[in-house]
């Protein structure tokens, strides 16, 4: 805990004392990964993109998309084509400026960028059309009821083409963007910096001159940094350290339902790896989702304050199939269905976790369930960012990993199940599956589409290419002086109207 505390102040030593109502200090739970919206994948990423990166249009707390870059848009007749007007005056750090171009420059480096994860959010995309200095018009192949949710994300921000075509896949060690704040350094493992952009189109909303990204694993040292000073915000506040601050006057918390999950992905089909006892065998899968308890994981690792999954949405979601309701624990039952497979004596598992503290007890709770149904659950530490890298080549079975959840449900399953997904780390493919998924992009009408993805449940309910533990509630905690905050369901952290008052 000191270590942490002593590598804070002496990164920010006496200067930062003297400008900290100016430097907003962020304690995050793992290093982001890369810094280029096309590449990236990380939770927290996402987080700095939210003081480096506008999109084209964002959310309200209640999910609403409303304007950003794009000040206004309609859909044709026929809902083939997407016509967007966008806000004038606006330029890229580097100075290059924000216009229709621009976009469709962006747009093509996401579906054609040989390292772009964005390719299946737009895989609808067929080409665009630029009408005018500040109009576009975005093409597509088929109906796409969810490409404005997606242009809400990673594949909505605007980065400088400019700069992205020099750097091409190098992007990420000096991104440029058009946000409230532009990138100064990044040190791996350590901060990551940026200072207030001047030609901020919406500047009269920013009230700090930089802010500073700390991560800082452990749940414990995180806090101790809040609590200490040497940090403003707090990331993901352990849920069983909220009874620990309840009284403290200097802390606040805010909070907000995720739209995500937290679960273990199985490789089934990632490369060389993908050929193994859990891979090859469902049952095996559906065994280890029976023996554990998820009303156990929630009340013993989270204090009974998130909520227990088997799905990418929660019961509290209109997409929630209810055919499939949260299975009991049933120890002899998973027995049972190892012994079918020919494992009746039982067989190891290997799941690799982030070296965070909340999610490697999670994992020795499930750990002690799972052993006790024959299933040797071996724990592989690893840092997160490391993780998700050795999760994408196929180095692994099982891998503990979860997802900050989308506005829409398509958001939060096709592109971790559909063959050749940017997100399918499993290494899945159904074509059954990618017909449902693919045909519920094109239908506007919620009822129609909802019975196309409880079509898709179905096999996924069977084949469980990923088994879903639990829905997190965003923990944001806030020193005082911190005013303005707003929490959201995607766990963002926007800076418009954040004020620093402190002591």
């Amino acid at each position: 805990m000191k270590l942490r505390i002593t590598l804070a102040a002496a990164l920010l030593g006496a200067t930062a004392l003297g400008a900290q109502a100016q430097d907003l200090r962020i304690g995050l739970a793992s290093d982001a990964d890369v810094l280029d919206p096309d590449q990236s994948r990380t939770f927290v990423g996402r987080i700095v993109y939210a003081a480096l990166c506008d999109k084209l249009v964002d959310i309200t707390p209640e999910l609403e998309i409303i304007p950003q870059l794009a000040t206004d848009w309609s859909f044709s007749d026929d809902n083939t084509a997407l016509t967007m007007q966008l806000r004038e005056g606006v330029t890229f750090h580097d100075g290059t400026p924000f216009n229709a171009e621009a976009v469709a420059r962006n747009i093509e480096r996401s579906r054609t960028l040989e390292e772009s994860r964005r390719k299946s959010e737009l895989s609808s995309v067929s080409g665009t059309e630029v009408l005018g200095e500040y109009e576009i018009k975005i093409n597509l192949a088929q109906p796409d009821a969810t490409i404005l949710a997606q242009l809400a994300d990673r594949a909505g921000m605007m980065i400088s083409p400019d700069a992205a075509d020099e750097a091409g896949a190098d992007f990420g060690l000096n991104p440029v963007c058009s946000g409230p704040f532009k990138f100064e350094e990044r040190v791996a493992q350590d901060r990551i910096v940026l200072s207030k952009f001047d030609g901020y189109w919406n500047a009269d909303e920013i009230n700090l001159d930089s802010v500073t990204y700390l991560p800082i694993p452990d749940t414990t040292v995180r806090l101790a940094n809040l609590q200490s000073g040497d940090i403003h915000i707090l990331d993901r506040l352990a849920a069983t350290d909220l009874k620990q601050i309840s009284d403290d006057p200097s802390i606040d918390v805010k909070e907000a339902v995720s739209l995500g999950y937290q679960g273990i992905t199985f490789n089934v089909g990632n490369g060389e790896r993908g050929d193994n006892p859990w891979g090859n065998d469902k049952r095996l899968r559906q065994a280890f989702s029976l023996a554990i308890g998820r009303d156990i994981i929630n009340q013993v690792v989270f204090d009974g304050n998130f909520r227990p999954a088997n799905q990418p949405y929660s019961t509290e979601s209109p997409w929630y199939d209810s055919e499939f309701p949260m299975p009991e624990r049933d120890v002899e039952a998973a027995k049972a269905l190892l012994a079918e497979a020919g494992y009746e004596n039982g067989l190891d598992l290997e799941v690799q976790v982030p070296n965070r503290p909340e999610n490697l007890q999670l994992m020795q709770v499930i750990q002690s369930m799972a052993s006790e149904a024959g299933i040797n659950v071996k724990i592989t530490s690893k840092e997160f960012a490391t993780m998700l890298d050795d999760q994408s080549a196929g180095k692994f079975t099982g891998s503990q990993v979860g997802w900050s959840g989308r506005i829409d449900p398509d958001g939060n399953l096709h592109q971790f199940v559909t063959t050749g997904a940017g997100l399918n780390d499993a290494g899945y493919s159904n074509a059954e599956v990618d017909r449902l998924l693919n045909e519920a992009r094109t239908i506007s009408d919620t009822a129609e589409r909802k019975k196309l993805y409880d079509e898709a449940r179905a096999i996924l309910n069977d084949e469980l290419p990923i088994v879903y533990l639990y829905h997190q509630t965003w923990l944001t905690a806030l020193a005082d002086g911190v005013d303005g905050f707003v929490a959201y369901p995607d766990g963002m952290m926007r800076l418009e109207g954040v004020t620093l008052n402190a002591e």
